[in-house]
């Protein structure tokens, strides 16, 4: 049934070497040089895809650190604007007392300025009023001049007893 033949087994095995020889050169070359470039390209992929991790890693952490730069800086602000407005709210309270010490005294100084001019107008009328009923009472009309020194004179020294009391 079987039959063997030295030829046939040679010729079966140099076909089979030549197919080899002829599968590698022309199919498991550009195969095997295309696996390699893919595998290349694809750990050049890998390696972009790590740096890019990596650099995106590396921003986070700087934009988190500029974010906690800018709230801390903002923290400080706010505390200063709270100091500035305390101390601006104590001058202003400061001042406003000041004014209204001053305010008070001026008041105070012109109602005294009011009182004592009120008084000499008192004073004026009421001299004038004892002039003129004294000149009844005499009957005539003494010196204008004299009888006012002398009112004033009286009403003075009234004024000083009662500024003593």
């Amino acid at each position: 049934m079987l039959d063997f033949h030295f030829w046939s087994i040679f010729e079966a095995v140099v076909n089979t070497v030549i197919l080899f020889v002829l599968l590698r050169i022309f199919l498991f070359k550009p195969i095997n040089k295309m696996r390699d470039e893919r595998t290349r390209t694809i750990q050049n992929n890998l390696d972009s895809a790590e740096k890019a991790k990596s650099e995106a890693e590396q921003l986070r952490q700087q934009y988190e650190g500029s974010i906690s730069e800018a709230k801390e800086k903002a923290n400080e602000i706010i505390i200063k604007a709270h100091e500035e407005a305390e101390s601006e709210k104590a001058a202003i309270i400061e001042r406003s007392k000041e004014e209204a010490e001053e305010i008070i005294s001026s008041a105070g100084k012109a109602a005294e300025n009011e009182r004592r001019r009120v008084i000499q107008q008192a004073q004026s009328q009421i001299a004038d009023l004892a002039i003129e009923a004294a000149s009844k009472v005499v009957g005539a009309n003494l010196d204008d001049e004299k009888n006012r020194r002398l009112v004033d004179e009286f009403l003075s020294e009234h004024s000083a007893e009662e500024g003593d009391k």
